[in-house]
């Protein structure tokens, strides 16, 4: 690797390892609402308690079908096989093992907060701490960001032929993610807490993700 790519790499995850870190604060910050009941917890109930209409037909399929985009197996499937075809094509085991890292942290760190938060899910009809649920952070907000985002940066990043040959596919993550945090509400399935919660978490853990890859030097990364 050249010497002129070393500084930018430094850099380029000093500032990965900065937006990580407010990130995990803006996390720390919706917890902190959600144990002390503030202003984003008066905002769930809001939300809650708003008239639901009963979805039927398409519009139903068409919210689980959002939904699932969020789904932890659908997503780490399609993950790791893409990983597995660009590090074969690209003869680098680094997309894979990102993936990896990526899933097992999303495991280990998101199911470890719910654990430790215990909230009960909005269909239930109360909400409280500690009584065994897994409602906070949502693991499908956090899921769906981590793994379409790892994905696009691995595209990026990774593949320098066509058809992809370094596209951005950031409007995808946005738009995936926007989806399954908009189905989760439509739904009743998460407070809205629960979602900006995993949003928080699960961005702080991608570029996480993408600090380590920036701090381990790759021949088969071009830059």
């Amino acid at each position: 690797m050249s010497a002129t790519l070393i500084p930018r790499r430094r850099a380029q995850m000093n500032r990965a390892l900065k937006q990580s870190f407010f990130l995990f604060i803006g996390f720390i910050i919706t917890s902190q609402q959600v144990l002390t009941k503030g202003y984003l917890y008066e905002v769930d109930h809001h939300i809650v308690n708003m008239k639901h209409y009963r979805i039927t037909g398409l519009a139903s399929h068409l919210l689980l079908a959002m939904d699932d985009l969020g789904l932890r197996w659908f997503t780490a499937t399609v993950l790791l096989i893409s990983a597995a075809v660009i590090g074969w094509r690209f003869k680098s085991f680094r997309p894979f093992n990102l993936s990896l890292l990526a899933l097992l942290s999303l495991n280990l760190i998101v199911g470890c907060s719910k654990l430790i938060f215990g909230r009960s899910k909005p269909r239930l009809h109360f909400d409280e701490l500690h009584v065994g649920g897994l409602s906070y952070p949502s693991g499908h907000a956090a899921n769906a960001l981590i793994s379409w985002g790892l994905l696009a940066y691995i595209i990026y990043r990774y593949t320098k032929r066509a058809p992809f040959n370094g596209v951005n596919f950031t409007w995808v993550v946005v738009l995936f993610t926007t989806a399954v945090c908009t189905a989760s509400l439509i739904r009743n399935t998460h407070w809205l807490s629960d979602l900006i919660g995993g949003l928080f978490l699960g961005g702080s853990i991608l570029v996480a993700i993408i600090a380590v890859d920036r701090y381990f030097p790759s021949k088969k990364q071009p830059s």
